[in-house]
């Protein structure tokens, strides 16, 4: 592929800080749940509805952000995502009732639809194979800073002006990101359209993919497993636990705190695994398989343990989690290529956002049905085992496709 330019370090930071404000405003539901639940006199059933509404429209949103991503300037459309998702996030605030939160989630969804597939794409435009998995870790290890910083400043937050505060003071700083991103792409000259968009792969194409298949699948188990304790840490800590607020946001932040350190030395230990002459299927696989039986194991034995005995064990989940977040992104990067890179970012997406419509209901079900988060822990386990078939097996090779169509060929790329 012939590479335009690398991206420059300012647009790189811009962009893990825009993961980072992805993941805080949608864990800021999560949050808040433990005083938002007793003020509203919400049901745990309830909650679960309102931390799931989020995946009903960021699911299937994925699809039109791929192709707008595809169609115009990638840095105007993160920008509109993020300045819409900003507002949502501020009017949560204002909120008196169920139905007014669950509109605004489905705001929030459409809104941070657009942030995984405009990535996607940028990092397969301009950066290079042996330095993907360090940029894909430093720009996705936000996915645990933000809910490191989100719970523990949240809490500290909520703590001190209350959860409408929090609310309001997150959208605004949101959307103050926009103006900087702007200014840095515009000095960056990130082009609107490039030559591999004018061939770009249709959806029907990348779905007929068997490999496809495997990074969707494999995606979904991962997402359970993490959208469970991203959903509903706090409140496990807070009522089972029986932590205080300012406990919970301590605990939640190293959680997330290990998991951003991990994600990012997974991404930088694959480059150098490739770097020294490693199979990219090879290495990227064997960190993803780890990362699955890792997670599933830790998660399963929190659940059988004292409620206060399951922070060392979820710290050593945020380990496993950190290790395949990178290889999630960069797995499906490298096989779709520039041609299809936003296109099947969004469909794997959908996919594997779905299990954030999945993972809340069921563990607000299981747990206002049984009065415990035993058979939530157990669930959220044997999902992402499962999922090491999807990875294994289903995924073949990691390396670049070639397109059956002539009109789609990657020849010369």
């Amino acid at each position: 592929m012939n590479q335009r330019a690398n991206l420059t370090p300012g647009v790189i930071f811009l962009l893990a800080l825009v993961v980072l404000l992805n993941y805080i405003d949608r864990g800021s539901l999560a949050t808040a749940a433990p005083l938002l639940q007793d003020e509203l006199g919400l049901t745990s059933t309830e909650i679960g509805i309102l931390l799931s509404a989020f995946f009903w429209t960021y699911a299937p949103g994925q699809l039109f952000a791929g192709w707008a991503a595809h169609r115009f300037a990638i840095h105007l459309v993160l920008a509109a995502g993020v300045l819409l998702w900003a507002a949502a996030t501020a009017l949560n605030g204002l909120a008196t009732a169920f139905t007014t939160l669950l509109f605004l989630r489905l705001l929030l969804g459409i809104g941070e639809s657009v942030t995984f597939p405009s990535i996607q794409l940028l990092l397969v435009r301009h950066t290079h194979e042996r330095q993907r998995g360090f940029l894909t870790g430093v720009v996705f290890m936000g996915q645990g800073i933000g809910p490191m910083l989100g719970t523990l400043f949240g809490g500290l937050a909520m703590a001190h002006f209350g959860w409408r505060f929090m609310f309001v003071a997150l959208g605004i700083i949101t959307a103050i990101w926009v103006l900087p991103w702007i200014l840095a792409t515009r000095r960056a000259a990130i082009p609107a359209h490039v030559e591999e968009a004018g061939s770009s792969v249709p959806y029907l194409e990348i779905i007929r993919q068997r490999d496809f298949w495997g990074t969707a699948l494999g995606h979904f188990s991962v997402n359970y497993a993490f959208y469970f304790i991203i959903s509903w840490l706090p409140t496990f800590l807070v009522k089972s636990a029986g932590f205080t607020v300012t406990q919970m946001a301590g605990i939640g932040a190293l959680i997330y705190g290990i998991y951003a350190a991990s994600t990012a030395l997974s991404g930088v230990a694959t480059d150098y695994f490739i770097r020294r002459g490693g199979s990219v299927t090879r290495v990227r696989k064997a960190f993803i398989l780890i990362s699955a039986a890792g997670s599933a194991l830790t998660i399963a034995l929190a659940g059988y343990v004292d409620p206060r005995n399951t922070i060392g064990l979820l710290c050593a989940a945020g380990v496993f989690f950190g290790m395949g977040t990178p290889m999630v992104f960069a797995i499906g990067s490298t096989i779709a290529g520039p041609r299809a890179a936003g296109r099947w970012a969004a469909a794997q997406n959908v996919c594997g956002q779905m299990a954030g419509i999945v993972a809340p209901i069921v563990t607000g079900f299981l747990v206002q049905r049984t009065g415990n988060f035993a058979w939530a822990f157990a669930v959220s386990a044997a999902v992402p085992l499962a999922g090491m078939f999807a990875w294994g097996v289903v995924l073949r090779r990691v390396e670049p496709l070639s397109w059956s169509s002539a009109r789609y060929s990657l020849a010369g790329r």
